[in-house]
C-alpha cells in the first residue's frame, strides 16, 4: 500500500506531501485491546522509548507520542530510561524479557534518518511486549519540519490498532483566543494543533469573534465578528488566508455551522427579540429560512448525513433541543429533563448529540441519542459550555470557566470518566475541533 497525502502548512501555505508504506512483518492478532466503551479503563501500559537516528528528532518524535497517549487517559506511558535494551535498530526484534520487566504491555519503538535531500523517513513497529508478537509496522516519509505530524500520525495508528476505533491526532482545533480584563475582552480567532502545539492568531484582536467552526470536507472555517455596527458571518480558508462574508441579512446572525458536505452554512438571524435559522447555499448564495415560530431558535447542528438538523430552542417556555429535518420540517423535541439545554452538536458517528446543560447555579457537558434517550452529564462545574466533537465521536472538548471569569479548554470522554484540561495554557474558549487532515 502507497497512500500519497497532501496537506497544507497554515505558517506558509507549501504543500507538503507524506506517504505511508505498510511494512510485510508477520502480524499478528493483538492480544492486548482497550475497550474504551467502559465505565472504567485501567490505562494500558506502554513503553515508548526514544527512537533512534537523527539527532534527536526521534527523541521528540517519542515525546509527542507519549503526550497524545497519556492525554487520551487509555494509555499509561512508563519511565523506561534505564532499560537495557536500546533499541538501535528497528529491525532488530526486542529483547522481550527486558520490556516485561518495566510492566510494559505494550512497546512502540522508531527509527528515523534524515537523506541528503532533507527527506524525514520514520519506521516504527508496535510490540505485544508478552506473546512477543508485532502488532504493527509502518513507514512515514515527509519534509524534515514535519516531524510533529508524522509522530501525530503514529499516534493515530497506535490508537486505532489497539482500541478498534480511529484516532484523532493529527487534528487542529480553532477556537477563540482570550485576554484582557472581563470588561475590556480581547477576542482573538486562533488555530491549534490539537495538543497545544503550533498556535497561531488570525484575526487582529480588532474586533470580537465568536463560535468558530471547522468544515467536514475542507481546511475552511465560520465565525461570527461582533462590531458595533453589528455582527457578520465569515468563511476564511485556511490555505490561502482568503476571508469573505455570507452575505447581509437584516439582524444580528450568529452560530454559523457548515452542513456535512460543506456546501451550506446553518445559522441565526435575530430581528425584534425573535430569532430563527436560516441555511445558506454557497453556492448559489441563496438562503431560506427553516424555522418561523415566535421564540428563540438556535444553535443549528447537522446530523453527519445532512438530513436533519439538531437545534435549540425556548418555544416551550425554556431552552430544550429539538430535531427537524433539514428543510424545517418535522420539528420534535428530544429533550425533557430540568434545566436549560443549549449548545447542541450532532456526533460525527451519528450517534449521540452532546450539549450544554445549565441546572440551578451549575453548568454541565452531556450527551443524549439522537431520539433524547440515554442522557449523560459527562461535567460539572461552575460554567461548562460549548462541547466540540473529535473525529472519531468519543472524545469531546469544551471550556470551562471559573468565578475568576477566565476560560480555559478541556476534553472529556463519552465516558465522563477521562476528564482532564486540554494542552493550551491560555485563555480560550468556543473550541471547535477539526476533521483529521489529509
Amino acid at each position: 500500500m502507497n497512500l500519497k497525502i497532501l496537506f497544507s502548512s497554515l505558517a506558509t501555505a507549501a504543500v507538503l506531501a507524506v506517504s505511508t508504506v505498510a511494512l510485510a512483518p508477520s502480524i499478528a492478532r493483538a492480544q492486548i485491546e482497550v475497550d474504551i466503551d467502559k465505565g472504567a479503563v485501567k490505562p494500558l501500559p506502554v513503553a515508548i522509548p526514544a527512537f533512534s537516528g537523527a539527532g534527536g528528532r526521534g527523541a521528540d518524535i517519542a515525546q509527542v507520542i507519549t503526550g497524545n497517549l497519556e492525554r487520551s487517559g487509555l494509555f499509561q506511558p512508563l519511565n523506561v530510561a534505564n532499560v537495557a535494551d536500546k533499541l538501535t535498530d528497528v529491525n532488530v526484534q526486542p529483547r522481550f524479557p527486558d520490556w516485561q520487566a518495566t510492566g510494559a504491555q505494550a512497546l512502540i519503538n522508531g527509527q528515523v534518518t534524515v537523506g541528503a535531500d532533507g527527506v524525514l523517513r520514520v519506521d516504527f513497529r508496535l510490540w505485544d511486549t508478552f506473546s512477543q508478537q508485532q502488532l504493527l509496522g509502518l513507514q512515514f516519509t515527509s519534509t524534515a519540519e514535519n516531524w510533529r505530524r508524522v509522530a501525530h500520525k503514529i499516534s493515530d495508528a497506535v490508537y486505532e490498532r489497539l482500541t478498534g476505533e480511529k484516532g484523532y491526532f493529527d487534528t487542529r482545533v480553532v477556537f477563540v483566543a482570550e485576554s484582557g480584563t472581563k470588561l475590556n475582552r480581547i477576542k482573538k480567532l486562533a488555530i491549534m494543533d490539537q495538543d497545544g502545539a503550533n498556535p497561531q492568531y488570525l484575526t487582529d484582536g480588532s474586533y470580537i469573534v465568536m463560535t468558530p467552526r471547522f468544515s467536514a470536507t475542507s481546511q475552511e472555517i465560520t465565525f461570527m465578528a461582533l462590531r458595533p455596527t453589528g455582527s457578520t458571518i465569515y468563511l476564511q480558508n485556511l490555505e490561502t488566508a482568503r476571508t469573505e462574508t455570507v452575505g447581509k441579512f437584516p439582524g444580528m446572525v450568529f452560530a454559523p455551522r457548515f452542513s456535512p458536505d460543506g456546501r451550506k452554512v446553518a445559522f441565526s438571524v435575530e430581528k425584534g427579540g425573535n430569532s430563527d435559522i436560516y441555511v445558506l447555499d454557497l453556492r448559489t448564495r441563496q438562503s431560506t429560512r427553516i424555522t418561523t415560530d415566535p421564540s428563540i431558535d438556535t444553535s443549528p447542528s447537522f446530523s453527519p448525513d445532512g438530513s436533519k438538523i439538531v437545534f435549540n430552542s425556548d418555544r416551550g417556555g425554556q431552552a430544550q433541543l429539538y430535531v427537524m429535518n433539514a428543510d424545517g420540517s418535522g420539528v420534535r423535541r428530544i429533550s425533557y429533563g430540568g434545566g436549560r439545554y443549549t449548545t447542541p452538536v450532532w456526533s460525527p458517528r451519528g450517534d449521540f448529540i452532546a450539549f450544554t446543560k445549565q441546572t440551578g447555579g451549575e453548568f454541565h457537558i452531556g450527551v443524549m441519542k439522537t431520539d433524547g434517550g440515554d442522557e449523560r452529564l459527562l461535567t460539572t462545574s461552575y460554567l461548562d459550555e460549548g462541547p466540540t466533537w473529535a473525529p472519531n465521536g468519543r472524545v469531546l472538548m469544551f471550556f470551562r470557566e471559573g468565578p475568576a471569569g477566565v476560560p480555559k479548554l478541556w476534553t472529556v470522554d463519552i465516558t465522563g470518566r477521562i476528564l482532564r484540561p486540554a494542552a493550551y495554557q491560555g485563555a480560550a474558549s468556543d473550541p471547535a475541533w477539526s476533521p483529521l487532515l489529509d
